[in-house]
């Protein structure tokens, strides 16, 4: 049986595959545990769609993906926080906006460069074992930056997820905050983008997270939970999708998938089981 484990390791492109999903699972776990708490799941969705346009021009320029998705993802969110920023635009209003704006863009931009619509197809579903050197460089100091500035600013996020106006009482910056916020989610769907496509990152982003919730009610725990789960998912679905020889990102979010309905179901026959009182 080991040589379940160990074939797959003889070749370069899952070498590499293996240390992208650790990324994504690290990044999508961290970040997707504020994502869950402040409801934030139309935004990580907004997002994932708002970075096509980088992604398309990045392939056209020649240059990394990554790239491209990181700065189209930090104008998007800067330009979320900005319109939402005062009472006439609300946020979800703001981002509707601009998700569409981008992802249409985006769809104009793949219908001009014909030559680009078959690679642009494989990013929208994931292409992991084509994950080159440089991808896997801008991945690990992508993840290192978002977990580096979680641990800085942890506490202040917290606030900020709990009791917003306490934060506002307490004059701490929240507009910058949610900025800083909403740039880390950004940088971790770029994280994602080889791994899982464009179009399952939100997956990642919430499904790890929504397990490690039903686990623990700490949000620092929450957070290690997530990223072990995601971490442990893309590296259980990498390994299905070699063997079965199906697309690789479907395989991760469905693992990740069944973790979480696993750790449902049996919290849901131990509630069931524990005795009530009175």
């Amino acid at each position: 049986m080991l040589h379940y484990l160990t074939d797959p390791l003889q070749y370069t492109f899952m070498q590499r595959a293996l240390v992208a999903v650790v990324f994504t699972g690290l990044a999508c776990g961290v970040l997707g545990s504020y994502v869950v708490l402040r409801g934030l799941a139309f935004i990580g969705d907004a997002l994932t769609h708002a970075v096509f346009p980088g992604v398309v021009l990045a392939f056209a320029a020649g240059v990394s993906i990554l790239l491209g998705a990181l700065a189209v993802g930090a104008v998007t969110a800067a330009g979320i926080a900005i319109l939402s920023r005062g009472r006439r635009v609300s946020e979800d209003t703001a981002i509707g906006i601009l998700f569409a704006a981008m992802f249409a863009l985006g769809v104009v931009l793949v219908s001009s460069l014909a030559a680009y619509q078959k690679d642009v197809a494989e990013l929208l579903f994931g292409n992991i074992l084509g994950v080159s050197r440089t991808d896997l460089v801008l991945a690990g100091a992508a993840t290192a930056v978002a977990v580096c500035a979680v641990a800085l600013l942890n506490k202040e996020l917290a606030l900020i997820a709990f009791d917003r106006e306490m934060a506002e009482a307490m004059r701490y910056p929240v507009f910058v905050l949610d900025l800083v916020l909403l740039g880390l989610i950004a940088l971790a769907i770029v994280v994602s983008l080889r791994a899982i496509g464009n179009i399952l990152v939100l997956a990642m982003l919430v499904t790890p997270a929504a397990t490690a919730r039903l686990l623990t009610d700490r949000l620092v725990t929450m957070q290690a939970v997530a990223a072990a789960v995601g971490a442990a998912s893309g590296i259980a679905g990498l390994y299905i999708s070699f063997w079965w020889n199906v697309a690789s990102g479907g395989a991760v979010v469905l693992t990740a998938t069944a973790v979480f309905f696993a750790v449902f179901l049996v919290q849901a026959a131990a509630g069931a089981r524990r005795p009530t009182s009175g």
